[in-house]
């Protein structure tokens, strides 16, 4: 199944506000806004040359049995 996670990437690159919009229970909703959580910084996006927040919506794959 799918899990859905929003984050917001900072001016700084760091991960911040993480939650799943869209899950299949049994557990793994909350490990994959775990993983998210503690990701290394991200490269933060850019508009006119200056970094900016940035809210994405990343898919995470689960393979069960």
């Amino acid at each position: 199944g799918k899990v859905y996670v929003q984050f917001v990437v900072d001016k700084n690159g760091t991960i911040t506000d993480v939650k799943a919009i869209r899950g299949i229970g049994v557990g793994c909703d909350e490990e994959a806004v775990r993983v998210v959580g503690e990701a290394p910084k991200w490269k933060p996006g850019k508009q006119r040359g200056r970094p900016v927040r940035q809210r994405i919506v990343l898919p995470i794959n689960f393979k069960l049995g």
